[in-house]
């Protein structure tokens, strides 16, 4: 009968301030308009699937490493930052030419108002505050809720997959709500491709 914040919080041995931060991480990854995994669920939807079906697929696109698996990439840089260094761990990710994961939203360039909202109620350990000062420093971009997640799980002692798991739990209960909404218009999602290369 408890809430599921207070559920994951027994489970994990974590008190009622770290119990009432859970409860803060799955209101603010519940919803987020027409990501990529919210629109896989409502193009399933659109065709009729059922329920689980339509959460299958927003889990599976979630499962990608630029949306979901992203606090996966944020525990390993604050591994490597405790290894080697926030600068220098930074430097070695940003020369492979990929985005940098926790930091810098394309929909935020002011910085993710989700991840300030997390960070504001937990403790940042002195690893990831040097990884944020040095992100800041190297690229100018704040830190998300992917990094949000991260400190989180830090903070409160959570299992490593923990940012996973809150985001897929959390956006799992936005995926079903647009599910309904989606089944409820009756009409099918179908995109149009528009060829953009030579003409033969």
């Amino acid at each position: 009968p408890d809430p599921v914040h207070q559920r994951l919080a027994q489970a994990w041995s974590v008190d009622a301030g770290g119990a009432n931060a859970i409860r803060r991480a799955l209101v603010l990854l519940a919803d987020h308009e027409l990501n990529a995994s919210t629109f896989a669920a409502r193009v399933a939807a659109s065709t009729g699937a059922p329920l689980a079906a339509c959460l299958l697929a927003g889990l599976a696109t979630l499962s990608g490493p630029r949306h979901g698996g992203a606090g996966e990439a944020v525990m390993q840089l604050a591994e490597d930052a405790a290894r080697h260094g926030a600068d220098a761990t930074i430097r070695r990710w940003l020369s492979h030419d990929r985005p940098l994961p926790g930091f810098g939203h394309q929909l935020y360039p002011d910085g993710d108002p989700r991840g300030a909202a997390l960070l504001s109620v937990i403790e940042v350990d002195g690893t990831l505050s040097s990884l944020r000062d040095a992100a800041l420093a190297a690229t100018g971009a704040l830190p998300n809720i992917d990094f949000g997640l991260a400190a989180l799980t830090r903070c409160l002692g959570l299992p490593r997959d923990a940012p996973f798991r809150l985001f897929a739990l959390a956006r799992s209960v936005g995926w079903a709500e647009h599910t309904v909404e989606q089944i409820t218009s009756g009409s099918v999602i179908r995109p149009r491709g528009r060829y953009e290369g030579v003409l033969v």
